[in-house]
Parts: C-alpha cells; structure tokens; sequence
C-alpha cells in the first residue's frame, strides 16, 4: 500500500501524464488551424463526452493533408472531392470511419465493419484520448493508405440489389400485387436495397410483415425509405 507521500507523488505523475497529452493536443491544432473550415468548427466546440477525441483527431487528420468538409453532419475529409475518412462517435466509443477501408491491407487488424451489411466503409474505434495518442503514426499510415486508394482511383465493387435476399413477408406481396410489384422494380437500386435491408433486419416475422403493410403505400407512391 502507497504512503501518503507516495500516493501524491503518483496522482502529481498522473496528473502531468494528462496535461501532456492535452498541451499535445493544443499543440497540433494550434499548428493546423489555417486547415480547419469553420463551417465544421461547431462540432468540435459543442460540449461532447468525446470532444477532446475529436480534436486530437481533427488534427491530426489535417496533418496528412486532407480538405476538410462538412457531409451528413459530420466532420468529412476528402482528397479532390472523394471522400477519405470522416470523424463520428458514439455512446460507448469514437471513431475513424474510412469510406473505402474494406481496400485498406489493415495490417494492425484494427478495421471493424460496423454492421454485416456495411460493404465498403470500415471503422478504427476508440475509448479514450490516450488511444489515439498511442496510434497516431499507425492511423497516418491508414490515413496515407486511403489516399493512395483514391488517387489509384480504386472502386469497392459492391453488391448488387438482385444479390440481396428478400424477405418471405415481402416476396409473398410481390407475388400476389402485380402494381406492388412493378413499383418496386422502378425504384432506384439504392431504394430497393434500403427496402430490403429494413424488412430483414427485424428479427421476428411478425416486426417484418408490419413493416411491409406499413411502406407499400409508400413503395406504390416511387418514393424512398426516408423520403
């Protein structure tokens, strides 16, 4: 057991461990403040559980020279136009999310894909401040990575829509709503998936046949999930 000297001595130790990172964190973005779009400078600044995470990762995502944007209410960072990684949390973890990260060699084998049905995107998660101080040259070199893929223009060669499985509570109105049918047909790929992955994702066959009733007025009017 620590003496009440040694125990001072400790939490001062700790203490200066705590100051260091956050003077580490001052300190880069400090040096890439002409890099920052002001439009984007509310996320950052907005109280947040995370928000000393994402500073730290706003920095050091400028240092490797992306454009930095604002896309679905988000940090973005694009090279020429193409979207690299954006920054996003969470209630339990922070995160990288690499657009094409499903290309990236992943060496550290730290890349999660979010859900089963995320094709392309992958994650680098993280719990705490330190975290990403301790990876910061592992996540430039993923950084650096994915630009490589955009500039060698590399594509994720995604499923197609007739791929996906369609759920029986939707394949039986199909089959018996011939105008069901045909409307569903004229939507747009990115619709029909959004359709599909909804119905499936409930887990019971009840939850799916309520939300088949609830959207075929919807899939009738050539509209969208979210439209």
């Amino acid at each position: 057991m620590l003496s009440s000297s040694e125990a001072i001595t400790y939490a001062r130790l700790v203490e200066n461990e705590i100051l260091f990172y956050y003077r580490v964190v001052d300190f880069i973005v400090i040096k890439t403040i002409k890099q920052m779009n002001s439009k984007v400078d509310f996320y950052f600044d907005k109280p947040s559980f995370w928000q000393k995470e994402y500073k730290q990762l706003r920095a050091l995502v400028l240092d490797c020279g992306l454009t930095e944007e604002l896309k679905w209410g988000v940090p973005c960072y694009t090279y020429q136009g193409s979207n690299v990684v954006l920054i996003h949390g969470f209630k339990e973890y922070c995160a990288l999310l690499f657009h094409k990260g499903v290309l990236l060699n992943d060496r550290e084998g730290i890349l999660i894909q979010q859900t089963e049905n995320v094709q392309a995107a992958r994650q680098i998660r993280f719990r705490n401040l330190q975290e990403i101080v301790a990876l910061q040259a592992v996540l430039k070199a993923y950084i650096f990575e994915a630009i490589e893929v955009e500039k060698a223009g590399l594509k994720v060669e995604l499923k197609k829509t007739k791929e996906y499985a369609v759920p029986d509570e939707f394949q039986v109105k199909l089959e018996n709503n011939s105008k069901l049918k045909t409307a569903f047909e004229a939507l747009t790929p990115g619709r029909q998936r959004a359709y599909l992955l909804h119905f499936a994702s409930a887990k019971q066959s009840k939850t799916r046949e309520g939300r088949v009733e609830k959207y075929i007025p919807q899939i009738l009017d050539g509209k969208g999930l979210n439209d």
